[in-house]
């Protein structure tokens, strides 16, 4: 069993994320988008949609650094355990009621205005439910094993992050997440399970970026022509038209 929760379905939901997207950016490109729904309603989503945005930008770059960064790295520049536990608890905390704010805001945007909840499909909802999981289960892990500490002392940083590094490797060692709390094990779980859903949803738009913008020549925007008996065509004058 362990081998199939901590090798086999990760690399699946990986296979299924790079195979997915690939498909989707080619039969689908007209589909890869936002979808967005600012038309419909702008005040609620002026709102939510920055702190739901710049909480998740903190939340990617917290997990970047707690899985990628080994902990004998930030050692050998002068960070200590308690203060990367500080700074871990504290940034996390702030990204994830930012990111969870937003999302609730979103939600009751998307429920309440009628165009918007017509505009919604099923894949957005079960995006939704999917992703709310995991930024909620991960902030029960920060509260509950870096705060209070309930389930005993766990560090994450010589379990999950070893075993998320073997596994980019292709060296998974499923025995290390065997050992981890349940709170870390459904985290886990319920992010790969939205990776793979991502490419079937609106998330597709993280990968976009209007690069084009850079290097797209200037609109070059001309008068209409005044040449007499060109069909459409008045001549110029000075000063204001007669009306009527």
């Amino acid at each position: 069993m362990n081998v199939f929760l901590w090798v086999i379905v990760p690399y699946l939901c990986l296979a299924v994320f790079v195979v997915g997207h690939a498909w989707r950016y080619r039969y689908d490109k007209f589909g890869w988008t936002t979808r967005s729904s600012q038309l419909y309603e702008d005040r609620l989503l002026r709102l939510g949609s920055p702190l739901f945005h710049f909480g998740m930008l903190g939340v990617v770059g917290g997990h970047v650094i707690g899985l990628l960064v080994p902990r004998s790295w930030t050692a050998a520049v002068g960070i200590d355990d308690h203060l990367y536990h500080y700074a871990a608890v504290g940034g996390g905390l702030v990204a994830g009621v930012m990111a969870l704010v937003g999302m609730c805001i979103l939600i009751y945007r998307r429920r309440t205005v009628g165009p918007v909840f017509s505009a919604t499909t099923v894949m957005d909802k079960v995006m939704y439910a999917f992703l709310a999981a995991a930024i909620v289960l991960g902030m029960w892990n920060t509260i509950a094993g870096s705060i209070f500490s309930l389930g005993g002392e766990y560090n994450y940083r010589e379990g999950v992050s070893v075993w998320y590094r073997s596994f980019l490797a292709f060296q998974p060692d499923a025995e290390l997440m065997a050992q981890a709390p349940i709170g870390f094990k459904l985290h886990a779980l319920v992010a790969f399970a939205l990776f793979a859903l991502w490419p079937f949803t609106r998330l597709v738009h993280v990968f976009s970026a209007p690069l084009g913008y850079l290097t797209r020549p200037y609109i070059v925007y001309r008068s209409r022509d005044s040449r007499p008996g060109q069909p459409g065509s008045t001549p110029s004058r000075r000063g204001w038209d007669r009306v009527g």
